[in-house]
């Protein structure tokens, strides 16, 4: 499964990049939101983790 917030980073420094070539303000900031959006999908795929192993280790406690 290819990770969706490295996707979204890898491509928002792709428009990033392409936007400061050629002067296009707008796609450099559509590049920066994209890179703010794979940040946020990995911070929320970290927060699952770390709650499914609260969850997991409440199991094993409780037995």
């Amino acid at each position: 499964m290819v990770d969706e917030g490295a996707k979204d980073k890898l491509k928002g420094k792709a428009k990033e990049a392409m936007g400061k070539m050629t002067g296009d303000r707008r796609k450099e900031a559509e590049g920066k939101m994209d890179q703010a959006k794979g940040r946020a999908k990995d911070a929320m795929g970290d927060a699952e983790e770390r709650a499914e192993g609260m969850k997991d280790s409440q199991r094993r406690d409780e037995h």
